[in-house]
Formats: C-alpha cells, structure tokens, sequence
C-alpha cells in the first residue's frame, strides 16, 4: 500500500517499486515459529500482508524448537534464492543446525530457524564476543544466554548474507524484543550494510515495575531511577541489553503510545515510528453472518451453563448476559482485581433494583490445577442424562400424537407419558439436585488457599446463590474444543459471549479487545492499554461503538472500579435490539485494525531505516515526514454524532432485520421488549446509553 507523506515535495509513491524490487527483509524474533507470548500473534497474524507486500523478498529466523517445527514449518531441501542458499550451507559446514522452510500460516512465509543446541559449545565465545562489542557481561543466566547465543548466530547469518548481495541491494532486519536485540547490536558495531528496526512490545522493566502491587507505574515514569531499579531486580544486563538494542537501531519502534512513554523514560529514546498490532479481518458475505454466528455459539455456552447450574437453574437464559475476561495470569497487569470487585458492585445495584438480568461472569486465566472438579463434571453429566431422556420422550410423545391423529381422535393426556416415563423423568430431575452451591471454579486449582482470584471470590462473597444477579465461573485453563465441560475453541467462545471485559493496569497493546472487535463483540478496555489509547485516537465517541474505555491513568482505584460497574450496569439496561445494533457497531471498527491497513506503519519504519543508513540517497525522508494522511477506511464516526445519527440508524435497521430474520427462522424465542421497539433504534439506543 503506497503512502503519501504530508508536507514532502517528493512524491514517494514513484518509488514503492524501487523499493521493493532491491529490498530484502529479515524479520527476527524469538517467536518465530515458537508459540511463547503476543509476539507470536503479531508475526503470524502479520505475515499473510507481510509475503503480499514483499513477496519472495522477506523471511523470518527465528530459533529452532523441534515440538514447533514438527507441527507448524513445512522443511523444505531446496532453497531458491542464491545469497541465502549459500549462507545457509556456510553456517551448516560449519556445525550449526540450520533448518530452511515455509510456517504453515496464511502466507506460507520462508523461515530460517537456528538450532542453538548444535552451537551451545560456542557460549564463551559468543559471550567474550558480545563483552567487546557492547561492554555487556552476561552472568549465569540461561535466558540471556540463550539471547546472546541467538543473536551471534542471526549476526553471523545476515552478515554473510549482505555480503553475497549486490551493493545496490538494500538489506533491512527487523528485531522484535530484547531476546532478539543482540544480533541487532552486533550487527552495528561490526558496521554491516544493513538497515535496522527495533521493536519494543513492552519494555523488560516496564514488566517487572508493574508486576510490583504498590508501583504507581505511569504516574511516577519520570522518577524512576531505571538502573537503580533493573539493578535491584537482577536484570540489569537484560535491561542493557535491550537499551543497547534501542540505542543501536536505525530506528526505535514500539507498539502504542503508552508503550512510547514508557520507553521514552525507561530505554531513554523517543520511538521513531509507533507501530500498533494488526490482525487479518476475514469478511463474511452476508453482512448478518458473524450476528448468527453469536447466536450459533451461545447455544453452546447456554448448554454449559444448565449443566454448571443444575439444581440452581432458575434464570431466564433469555435474559442472561455473558461477560468473559482472559489473558495469562496476571492478577494485577490484566486488571483482574479491579473486574472482581466491579462484579460485585453490579451484584449490588441488580440485586437493589430487582433486576431479572442475569450475568455469568467469565474467568479464562490459566494456572496450575491437578484435575477438573469432580462437582462441575457430575452437573454436566446429570444435565446430559436429563437431556438425553426428555429428547428420547419428546419422540416418543411425538409418535404417540401421531398414530392417535391418524387413528382420528384426540390424544389422552394418560397416554402421552407412561408411567415409565414420569419413573425416568422423575429420577433424572432428583439427580440434578444438588446439596452445595455451584462451583465458582472449574478445576482443583493446586495452590487454591493462597489463588489471588479465588481469595478474592471469597472475600466479596460472589459464591454464585439463587439470589445473586451475577454468577462467576472461573476456568483456570485455556478453552479448547476438546474441553470436556466447555467443548469449545477460543474464538467460538468470544463470539458467543455479549462483553468483553479487560480493565488492564499494564498492556502495551492488547489483542483481546480486539479479537472482541473483528468478532462484533463490544469490549471494556482501558486508557493504559495500546488497544485504548488507539481507539479514542481514532474514533469518536468510541462507546457508540461497543468500545468503552475506563480510566485508569487518572482516577484512584475505587473510582475505576465504580467506572467499571457503571459500565456493565449501563450494558445489562439494553435490550436485545440495541445489542444487535451495537455489535452491527462494533464489527464495523475492524477495518481500523486489519494489517492492510495498519502494516503501511512497518512499511514507513523500513524506509526511515533504509534512510537512516544511506542518507545521501535518500535525504526526503525525514523522522518528521513519517506523519501520513490516513489510508485506512475511516469508522462511521465524527465528532458530531447529531450529524450522522440517522444515516447509521438505517444501516443498523437493515443489518437488525437480516439478522431478526434469519434468527427467527433457525430458533424459537420468547417475546421481550425487542418485539416492541420502534423503528428509531438509533434513537432509543443513545438515551439508554
């Protein structure tokens, strides 16, 4: 995708394909191939755009992890292009394990992966190596060391390689994260022709700052004494590496401008470009496709929770929302305090006005557990059994109608339902019963006394009674179709829940609301996470559009939560209609972060670093021209909702009435207030917002 700069005389579109034709890019990164955090989801999600735009001129390295490589990278012999054939056989004769391939993703990417078992003797060298270079030492640390081992490699890789490369060729490598920064740094001081980019998805100490409770992280950026504290913390010779890296590079990036300030005053360098994540938007050719497909996967968690709430199962699941949070084990970064106790405020104000919504609130945070608990495995299977005998006599009562019907008299009540029947039916409800209240948790969790989430349900006492108009289920693992009590994949579970919910204290992007956005899923996020921090950039009046954004910069922490609570309270007022339209809303924001759209950021990062390198030819590009009118299809949204309010309304009217239609014809609902709205949704949506 070509770009113009605002305020260049020089039109740059004349030189996409210059560009492209001599450019080759390498893009590092530990997780290539290598399933470990979010990286992973960048560079694969990125990849597809990635192969689009450079073709057979990009290739990912990456280290190699034989349990990856046997389910994700086709191993191919031959290897076509000459400069890399030759430096793969150079780095093999002389002992290094090196695998060439495609990752079996959409794109089907090159990959260069590096075994660094076959080169561990290699150690000292590489780390006396690292010590003259960058005046670095590297203690008896497996994971820095793994770091440097890795980067001595890619630095050896990409040095042969520049040097079988014509000199007009233009070589870019791309480093993702301190894991990789080694290579990057070595690389400059050896002065090898290559363009360099360095990317920071969260800075190391960033992390380790917030994992600290009693850390006020943003408000107290510029005081912190960065070395004092990486010192303390044992890290200081990761935290030089990774400032290295960000000094060394052609041109510093990161992921959100939360995460700029952060490295601002962490790594001390201003990102040049800021780089937010992207995710392959697949488009439906039914506009009302993706609202069947909630529908289709409620029924699924509907199914769960009868059987989670067997013998307490006296709510209207019509009228039962399903909010869900997920992400790793973060207790305090993932925000996972401040939902706790915003559930149980929303407990507090349904409960007070009688409200007959229920919400069953979703945990999806993995730890250790021995087991499933035994208690939630006997209520579903129970529900199952009770199931399968009211299926079996629903068919039997349905041939019995018949053959009376066509005998030509009207069926006995008496003889619709044996007493065989009332025996098996009677027995199946008896069983269901149960003498304890539901299980607020799936699993045996191993440390359960001292669990934060657990000792947190109890404190607040959310222990899912008949009276609570908020039900909490915490799964302590990761959902998979397999699962034997939610037997479903991560995706179809998003899409069959209604919100979102992610009050993060720490993320520098956050891929879970916006999976929730392409899915037409409405998402609570925060204004200290990327993903927020984006969407009020770039879209007005974000929570007409299911993106509602809590103050956590700002605001103490019990006027987050109470922001938070009012939130939910505000989504469980809307009816099924508004939903409808809101999700219309929501899934409409996904071009925002399609990778067509967001890779031209990777694209302006490559070029300021070609610039960077060879600055006499290429003197137009400047760190100031970067700034680009936007390409990206701009969401439904201005600065005067008033103004647009009733073109949206008929495009929310049309989008409800494909979907009430198809639902109708696949399901059988009972009548609520949906049946009784006017044709001014739009309307009516805004004042109940």
């Amino acid at each position: 995708m070509a770009s113009r700069f605002r305020g260049m005389q020089h039109d740059f579109d004349d030189d996409d394909d210059l560009f492209l034709d001599n450019q080759f890019t390498f893009e590092v990164a530990w997780e290539v191939a290598n399933k470990v955090g979010g990286i992973y989801t960048v560079i694969k999600s990125k990849a597809m755009h990635s192969v689009q735009t450079m073709q057979n001129k990009y290739c990912l390295l990456g280290p190699y992890v034989e349990s990856s490589v046997r389910t994700e990278v086709d191993v191919l012999d031959e290897i076509p292009n000459l400069a890399l054939r030759e430096t793969v056989h150079e780095l093999r004769d002389n002992g290094i394990h090196v695998v060439f391939g495609r990752w079996l993703i959409e794109g089907y990417p090159k990959v260069v992966l590096f075994d660094l078992d076959s080169t561990r003797w290699r150690l000292d060298g590489a780390k006396g190596d690292f010590w003259n270079s960058a005046h670095i030492g590297i203690p008896d640390d497996p994971e820095a060391e793994n770091a440097v081992l890795f980067g001595h490699i890619v630095a050896w890789f990409i040095g042969s390689f520049r040097a079988r490369c014509a000199s007009q060729t233009l070589v870019v490598s791309h480093f993702h994260e301190w894991q990789a920064g080694a290579g990057l740094v070595l690389l400059r001081t050896r002065h090898v022709d290559v363009a360099t980019v360095f990317t920071t998805h969260a800075t190391l100490l960033g992390r380790y700052l917030c994992a600290s409770n009693n850390v006020d992280f943003y408000n107290n950026l510029p005081y912190f004494d960065a070395d004092k504290e990486a010192g303390e913390r044992n890290i200081y010779h990761r935290y030089c590496m990774e400032r290295s890296a960000c000094h060394c590079a052609h041109v510093f990036t990161t992921v959100s401008r939360i995460t700029a300030d952060e490295a601002e005053h962490l790594l001390k360098r201003k990102p040049d470009v800021i780089l937010p994540n992207g995710l392959n938007v697949v488009r439906f050719s039914a506009v009302h496709e993706f609202q069947n497909l909630h529908a289709k996967n409620k029924d699924k968690i509907n199914a769960f929770v009868q059987g989670h709430f067997s013998g307490y199962y006296d709510f209207d699941l019509d009228k039962t929302l399903y909010f869900f949070s997920a992400g790793r084990y973060e207790y305090t970064n993932k925000g996972v305090d401040l939902y706790l106790e915003a559930l149980a405020q929303l407990n507090n104000q349904l409960k007070a006005i009688d409200s007959d919504v229920t919400v069953v609130a979703f945990l999806i945070f993995p730890t250790k557990t021995n087991n499933f608990n035994v208690e939630s495995l006997r209520s579903q299977a129970s529900t199952k059994q009770l199931r399968e005998v009211v299926q079996a006599l629903q068919d039997r009562v349905g041939r019995r109608i018949f053959e009376s019907a066509l005998g030509g008299k009207m069926p006995d009540n008496d003889d619709l339902l044996s007493s065989e029947d009332l025996l098996k039916l009677k027995r199946c409800i008896y069983e269901a019963q149960r003498p304890s209240l539901p299980a607020v948790v799936t699993h045996n969790v191993i440390e359960d006394a001292s669990d934060p989430i657990l000792n947190t349900i109890r404190r607040l006492q959310l222990f899912n009674r008949r009276e609570d108009r908020v039900k909490v289920i915490f799964h302590p693992e990761f959902l998979k179709s397999t699962n034997p009590l939610i037997g479903m994949d991560y995706e179809e579970f998003v899409r069959g829940c209604h919100l979102g919910v992610f009050p993060s204290y720490y993320e520098p992007w956050g891929y879970t609301p916006a999976e929730c956005t392409l899915m037409g899923i409405p998402s609570i996020t925060t204004n200290l996470s990327g993903f927020g921090c984006f969407m009020a950039e770039h879209v007005a009046n974000p929570e007409m559009y299911g993106i509602y954004i809590v103050d956590r910069r700002l605001r103490p922490f019990n006027s987050s939560i109470h922001q938070l609570a009012q939130h939910m309270y505000q989504f469980c007022q809307f009816n099924r209609r508004q939903r409808i339209i809101q999700r219309n809303r929501t899934e409409r924001l996904s071009d925002l972060l399609d990778w067509n759209s967001l890779g031209i950021y990777y694209q302006q990062a490559r070029r300021l670093a070609i610039a960077a390198l060879r600055p006499n030819d290429y003197p137009y590009i400047t760190p100031d021209s970067v700034e680009y009118e936007r390409r990206y299809p701009k969401p439904a949204s201005i600065a005067d909702p008033q103004a647009y309010q009733s073109d949206v309304d008929d495009i929310d009217d049309e989008m409800e009435d494909h979907e009430l239609s198809s639902l109708a014809s696949s399901r059988a609902r009972t009548p609520d207030d949906s049946d009784t709205e006017s044709d001014t949704a739009g309307t009516n949506f805004k004042e109940a917002k």
